[in-house]
C-alpha cells in the first residue's frame, strides 16, 4: 500500500478506510471468476500501457524494475473510486487508492 501523492491512502479519514475494509472484506468471500469474469463490468485487471503516465511513471519507481507487471486489478467501489493492486496468483496486494478514477480514466464512448 502507498501512503504517499498521488495515489496514496493517507488521506483518507477512518469512516471511510472501515468502508473500504468492509467491502474488500466482500471481496474476499468472493473468487476471482466472481470478481473479474461476473463483475467484469465493475472490476478489471488493465494493461499497465493504459494507465495514465503519472501511474505508470509510479509504479516503475515502486517496482524498481525488480517485478516485471503488465497489469495491475482494479476494484471499483463508487462511481468514482477504484482500489488498486497487483494480482499475484489468488493474492491481490494493495497498491493505490484512486478516489477520483484518474490512474485510468474511462474514455466516454462516441466522443
Amino acid at each position: 500500500m502507498e501512503f504517499a501523492d498521488p495515489f496514496g491512502w493517507h488521506a483518507i479519514d477512518a469512516a471511510r478506510l472501515r468502508y473500504i475494509q468492509e467491502r474488500l472484506g466482500q471481496f474476499e468471500s468472493m473468487t476471482w471468476n466472481e470478481i473479474l469474469v461476473q463483475g467484469r463490468k465493475q472490476n478489471h485487471s488493465i494493461p499497465v500501457s493504459r494507465l495514465c503516465k503519472m501511474a505508470q511513471d509510479r509504479l516503475a519507481v515502486i517496482l524498481s524494475g525488480n517485478i516485471d507487471i503488465d497489469e495491475l486489478v482494479s476494484l471499483r467501489f463508487t462511481g468514482k473510486e477504484r482500489v488498486w493492486g497487483i494480482r499475484d496468483q489468488t493474492v491481490m496486494s494493495l497498491l493505490w487508492l484512486d478516489p477520483d478514477h484518474t490512474v485510468c480514466p474511462a474514455l466516454l464512448k462516441n466522443t
